[in-house]
């Protein structure tokens, strides 16, 4: 494969290796495994296979967007019966907006990284 260099996206994570560089699926195939449980991360088929390992982590993203929405949506219901101070309640609603944040540009990034891996392997 020739080493071509395409400047990445802005959702591209500043852990992987811009496409075309030297070791680039490598370095994606680490970060996408930092992303989903360990006893996925070895399974042979995600070893072997980026774009799979890149496909599992994009649903398992997703579903941890989904948590934390329903955490956020139940938080000043369910949180008082638990006996928490509003203090706390406050700031737990203010820790699941920013990861619900954080989580859906972590999406974006392994979109992004994903699909360059399918593209690399066209």
């Amino acid at each position: 494969m020739a080493l071509t260099s395409t400047r990445p996206r802005p959702d591209w994570p500043c852990q992987v290796k811009t496409p075309g560089s030297y070791d680039w699926e490598r370095s994606a195939a680490k970060w996408l495994r930092e992303l989903v449980p360990a006893r996925y991360a070895g399974y042979p088929a995600f070893i072997r296979h980026p774009v799979l390992l890149g496909r599992h982590a994009q649903i398992q993203v997703e579903h941890e967007i989904k948590v934390a929405r329903t955490a956020l949506q139940t938080a000043r219901t369910d949180l008082p019966r638990a006996g928490l101070h509003e203090g706390v309640i406050e700031h737990t609603i203010k820790l699941y907006a920013a990861e619900i944040m954080q989580l859906q540009h972590i999406a974006r990034s392994v979109r992004a990284v994903t699909q360059a891996l399918a593209d690399t392997g066209r």
